[in-house]
């Protein structure tokens, strides 16, 4: 600062000399010479006091910009007119062309020092880094979000990184430039512009637009076969600023091309907010995604109940590191254990419950029908029952679309756990619901990972059967959903969210593959293995569509409630229970026939079996 100052004093003292060296032509008359020797130190003092309230000597000026020479210029215009004010209390007159001169070559001069500064900082930093070659980056969004990043790789030359070229779909902005770079034209010269600027890198950095414009833009952008990093959504950035530490490869729930669920906030925290809240399975993907939502809101108590022990101690470190206030337990127990159930029930009395436990591959409870039913059907049963018994407010359980038409044993019991769901609410003083939902991605057991890892090997990449298509939601959305049905229950409701269109598993496959950088069933083959046992070609969300009605959320719907008797669902049930350690996989299979007649076994993975009318 000190260094600064002196150089600040030396460009005053100079800019007067040399004012008044322009106004005469060179000659400057003697009276003028010592106006300026008698009066220097009180300019200059007055100068210099402006300039340090004016923030100038506690600005980083390696990243000096056009914000910071503004400073100067209003820091020189206010201390020039102090100086006139002082001439005219001492009752001197000085020419005012001469000031207005003055003030030009202190602007130039001060301005200029400082800019200098990180115009030979970079020079310094390219010369040491002359052996290695910048990444040439195309950013495709000429807005403020990416005219930030492209000022950060501007201002840190460490980074590597040279932006070549901007990309905009705005034609008003084509031809322009902006920090000297071309903006070259929108998604239809993106493969000219990467060719023409030798592209090594692109970065989408349009955090305001939806997710069918991203993934349609993404897609765009797949056959250059580049690196692609993105900047997150509005909703996702503090304070709307991008940074290039903000950046982030492209997911593939990028290209999904539909906005995720919105929250409704302020009825959520009004549901859980100060409340007792159990969570079962809270250890898997969709329950501890539920559990980092639940935390947001300020429960009283968080219960996270798992069976396994790895995936809830995880979720416990994780919760104490980002949730340091949040009062939380864990317990390790199984849904399938009553007295254990009612043990924890007694104990914490919960208000809220959501019910995630479950054992849901289709092709293993193809394989051990019992253990799905154990679990899915007696143990969601026993979590009901304590639910009513220590008067639960409102028992949230989470449901699938393959309950719906079911072809497999694991979508009957989920189908089962509807009924009793609905049977419960129509005696329990609890608010017993259901949400529905589709395929998870990035859940344990789903695709994408076993899509991913089997990239990583080389391939191939295992599809069952080409027209194979699925509803698919992102973990957050699924847990978010959740919520916000718990939030607008009743009771007796079957929530079901609108997922858009169903997506090819296949397309879901290529794009994967091309997202790891590879050219599909060119450097990564594609295996078409045969649909599994119990997998049907698509998946439905409604047992009838015309039962469906909307909701306040508009993206929320719910199935019309079903009037089952709980009490005869329970007798029945309960005889199962006694005999099913004797049934063999036939009997059990015949008996969820009869208790669910909507369900169609497909045991040998058959086409035209797995299709159910629509």
């Amino acid at each position: 600062m000190i260094a600064l100052m002196i150089c600040d004093l030396v460009i005053l003292y100079l800019s007067y000399f040399l004012s008044l060296s322009l106004r005469f032509g060179g000659e400057v008359p003697v009276e003028f010479q010592s106006l300026v020797h008698g009066h220097a130190s009180a300019m200059i003092v007055i100068s210099l006091g402006v300039f340090y309230f004016a923030r100038l000597y506690t600005s980083v000026w390696k990243y000096a910009s056009v914000r910071e020479l503004m400073n100067v210029v209003v820091g020189v215009i206010v201390a020039n007119g102090l100086v006139m004010l002082y001439y005219f209390l001492v009752q001197v007159e000085v020419s005012r062309s001469v000031l207005l001169i003055a003030m030009m070559i202190q602007v130039l001069g001060i301005g200029g020092l400082r800019l200098s500064y990180r115009f030979i900082r970079r020079i310094y930093h390219r010369g040491v880094h002359v052996f290695q070659e910048d990444k040439r980056v195309l950013i495709y969004g000429g807005g403020d979000a990416g005219e930030m990043v492209m000022k950060e790789y501007m201002n840190k030359p460490d980074m590597h990184a040279r932006v070549m070229v901007v990309m905009d779909d705005d034609p008003l902005k084509w031809g322009d430039r902006i920090h000297n770079v071309p903006v070259y034209g929108g998604k239809t010269k993106l493969e000219d512009a990467v060719g023409r600027f030798h592209v090594d890198e692109i970065i989408v950095a349009i955090p305001s637009i939806g997710k069918k414009e991203r993934s349609e833009i993404l897609k765009a952008m797949e056959p250059l076969r580049l690196p692609v990093k993105i900047l997150p959504g509005v909703y996702e950035l503090i304070d709307g600023k991008a940074t290039v530490s903000q950046l982030r490869d492209v997911e593939i729930e990028d290209l999904l091309g539909r906005d995720v669920v919105r929250l409704d906030a302020a009825s959520i925290r009004e549901f859980v907010s100060g409340k007792r809240v159990l969570v079962t399975g809270g250890g898997g993907s969709i329950g501890s995604e539920i559990c980092r939502q639940l935390a947001r809101f300020q429960p009283e108590v968080l219960y996270i109940l798992d069976i396994y022990e790895n995936n809830a101690y995880d979720l416990q470190q994780e919760l104490k590191r980002k949730h340091p206030d949040l009062e939380f337990r864990v317990e390790i127990a199984s849904i399938r254990d009553r007295a254990r159930m009612k043990e924890i029930f007694l104990t914490y009395r919960p208000q809220v419950v959501f019910h995630a436990a479950a054992h849901k591959h289709v092709p293993l409870m193809e394989d051990s029908p019992k253990e799905a039913v154990k679990n899915n059907v007696f143990g969601s049963f026993n979590v009901m029952k304590m639910a009513d018994k220590f008067h639960v407010e409102r028992f949230v359980q989470i449901s699938t679309d393959k309950a719906v038409n079911p072809t497999n044993v694991m979508g009957t019991t989920k189908r089962i756990c509807e009924m009793m769901i609905q049977g419960m609410n129509r005696i329990s003083q609890t608010e017993f619901v259901a949400v529905r939902f589709g395929n998870v991605l990035g859940s344990n057991g789903s695709v994408i990972p076993l899509f991913k890892k089997q990239i990583e090997e080389g391939g191939p990449v295992t599809v069952t059967h080409p027209e194979m298509k699925r509803y698919f939601m992102t973990i957050p959305e699924a847990a978010q959903l959740v919520l916000q049905s718990g939030a607008m229950a009743k009771g007796g409701e079957i929530f079901v969210l609108d997922m858009g269109e169903q997506i090819k598993i296949i397309d879901l496959a290529k794009e994967l593959i091309r997202l790891s950088g590879f050219a599909p069933d060119e450097e990564i083959p594609i295996s078409i293995t045969g649909l599994r046992p119990g997998e049907k070609l698509y998946e439905e969300i409604l047992i009838n569509p015309d039962d469906m009605e909307s909701t306040l959320h508009r993206k929320i719907f719910v199935e019309k409630p079903a009037d089952f008797d709980i009490q005869l669902l329970e007798k029945r049930l309960h005889e199962l229970e006694i005999s099913i350690s004797a049934m063999n996989k036939k009997q059990l299979i015949h008996w969820l026939q009869e208790f669910v007649p909507t369900y169609y076994p497909n045991p040998e993975g058959l086409v035209e079996k797995a299709v159910i009318k629509e």
